[in-house]
Parts: structure tokens; sequence; C-alpha cells
């Protein structure tokens, strides 16, 4: 009987997410969360804005934080410095978010252990357009 290689985790969340949540979009074209969540949606992804300074970015209403999200959410994507992501977790722990994405250059060890320790898959200090691109050309 052939056995099948296993999903990489990063592969089988890209295929299975619908949803990102993507906390700290900026509506300014040339930040990276801007076009990192512009490329998402336009591979088939659901943006949900969490930014309490706009209304709204890329067609979709934004919300203040993520315990004001009204919908399920598949992957929550931190644009924000390590130094907000404890909280970030706490609410995605709070919401049972399946996965976190943290963008390159935002590590928090001790939030993204206790994430891990709650159940949720975490992806830390790695760009999620690039993983994207790299396994879905």
């Amino acid at each position: 009987m052939a056995t099948h290689p296993q999903e990489d985790p990063i592969t089988a969340l890209l295929k299975s997410a619908k949803t990102i949540a993507v906390v700290g979009l900026s509506c300014d074209p040339m930040r990276p969360s801007h076009g990192v969540s512009a490329y998402m949606q336009n591979h088939g992804y659901r943006i949900i804005p969490v930014n309490p300074l706009i209304e709204s970015c890329l067609g979709e209403k934004a919300y203040p934080s993520l315990l004001d999200v009204p919908e399920k959410i598949d992957i929550v994507n931190i644009f924000r410095r390590p130094e907000f992501v404890p909280e970030i977790v706490d609410q995605a722990i709070q919401l049972k978010v399946p996965a976190i994405w943290m963008q390159e250059e935002v590590v928090h060890d001790k939030a993204a252990e206790k994430a891990r320790r709650n159940g949720i898959l975490v992806v830390m200090d790695r760009c999620i357009l690039k993983e994207h691109r790299a396994r879905f050309r």
C-alpha cells in the first residue's frame, strides 16, 4: 500500500484557510501590510483589517481589535511590533483562532509558546505572501 507524504503544516493551512484577520493593516499602499494583504486578497482570501485607526481598507470594514470581528477567523496575520504580540495572541486564544502568523521580524517566543499550548498553529518571522507564492505559483 502506497503512503502519501504528509503535507507540510503551512501548505495545509494556506489551502484550508479562507479568512485572514490582518492586525496592523495599513491603507498606505507603500506599507508591507497593504501589499501582502492585497496579494492574499487577489488569491481568494477574505481579508479583515484590524486597526483602530482606519474605518476600512481593501474594500473591507476595519475593526479596532480581533475581539470586535463578528465572524470566524482562520488566520491572524500580525503586522505589529513584537511588544504588541502577547495581547493579540491572548485575543486569538479567546476567539479560538486556529492559526497565528507573525510576519518577518515579528518574533515573540513566549507568546508563540502560549499560543501553541492552546492548540494554535504558529508561524513566526515568515512572510505569508512569500510562503504562498513558493507553494502555489
